[in-house]
């Protein structure tokens, strides 16, 4: 079993001190990098791209130079990775940690062959173990709305060690976020509960600061005040 890289200690660090990770996609790059200076203007430093069209590849790229120049101080990671072409497709572009929807051996083996930061998605026990015995350190549990915040309290006492992260299923009410957090999740994904398809397609990131603003601050509360 691999340990996990100071890198990657790192990436989970930030994720966790930010107690939650936006994530969303969109064909135009345009789109795609206002967005992503929306969300660090509301103060977020980690952000997940997700692999969900043939524009990603090079979106993630232009979005990768406009973090370099402006924005050093931010991860960006890639979503939806399925397959290790795909790994190597965005390592070789520069992201900063990869997640997929599913734990995936030859995905596996490539980032340990790489030292790479990987947050493969589980459901089951028998796939939290099996990431567990490949040197996985975050688990993002997919779907969480299947899931629910009773199945960390189950789960978590069996893997201490791992960090967990739902992803699917959480809401900006704060009584679903607490619920997450008192389960014992590290962190939780927010996609387009908070960066909406309107949102994106009206171009409205006045708003989607502000409110990204507001559940930053909601998620950092509940998260210190446990």
């Amino acid at each position: 079993m691999s340990t996990i890289s100071n890198n990657a200690k790192a990436v989970f660090e930030k994720i966790s001190q930010q107690a939650m990770l936006p994530l969303y996609f969109h064909k135009r790059r345009e789109v795609s990098l206002s967005a992503l200076q929306a969300l660090y203007a509301a103060g977020i430093r980690v952000v997940e791209y997700t692999n969900r069209g043939q524009e990603a590849l090079e979106n993630f790229k232009a979005m990768l130079a406009l973090r370099n120049a402006s924005m050093p101080d931010m991860l960006l990671g890639i979503g939806t990775i399925k397959n290790e072409h795909q790994a190597k497709d965005y390592h070789e572009a520069g992201a900063d940690f990869l997640i997929s929807p599913c734990f995936y051996q030859p995905i596996s083996d490539y980032v340990q062959k790489h030292n790479l930061t990987w947050i493969p998605g589980c459901m089951s026990a028998s796939e939290i173990n099996l990431a567990a015995q490949n040197g996985v350190g975050f688990v993002k549990l997919f779907p969480g709305n299947l899931l629910g915040p009773g199945y960390v309290s189950a789960i978590k006492p069996l893997f201490p060690d791992l960090l967990f992260m739902p992803t699917g299923g959480v809401s900006l009410e704060q009584e679903n976020i607490q619920g997450w957090f008192k389960a014992g999740v590290t962190a939780v994904g927010m996609g387009s509960k908070l960066i909406t398809n309107d949102v994106l397609e009206n171009e409205d990131y006045a708003t989607l600061t502000n409110t990204t603003k507001k559940i930053l601050a909601l998620t950092q509360t509940i998260k210190n005040n446990l």
